[in-house]
């Protein structure tokens, strides 16, 4: 059984996502894995479908139908904040990769930049054909 503290951690986690119960459908499976028959033949597996997002989240770590569904709560919301945060990393990095483009070079990374130039400039010019003589 999960603890009222708990419960109350996972409702503030499922504001901080959004993840409301009105936009929540539940569903429960038949259970499987170890436990034998009793598990097999009870709906302990809650699966979670949260419409505005499309995301569905299915828990049966427990044989508990009722912590099950706090697990299932919880999952939901972490997925859902985890995909945010990784929505506005790739955004930052993003417009770090373009600050970067845009930054002046040093002095001295110019002066190596055009050593390394110049010297595939004659590496190439050692290729060039032999002109043949009258």
């Amino acid at each position: 059984m999960i603890s009222p503290e708990k419960i109350d951690e996972i409702r503030t986690l499922m504001a901080e996502a959004s993840v409301y119960e009105e936009d929540l459908d539940e569903s429960f499976i038949l259970g499987g894995g170890p436990g034998g028959q009793k598990t097999n033949k009870t709906s302990s597996v809650v699966r979670l479908s949260h419409e505005p997002s499309g995301l569905a989240v299915k828990c049966g770590e427990t044989r508990s139908r009722e912590t099950n569904r706090w697990l299932a709560r919880r999952m939901l919301a972490e997925t859902i904040l985890e995909r945010e945060r990784k929505r506005k990393s790739s955004a930052r990095q993003a417009r770090e990769k373009i600050r970067r483009q845009k930054r002046r070079r040093s002095r001295r990374q110019k002066e190596k930049m055009l050593a390394s130039k110049h010297l595939h400039s004659a590496l190439k010019a050692t290729r060039k054909k032999v002109e043949a003589e009258e």
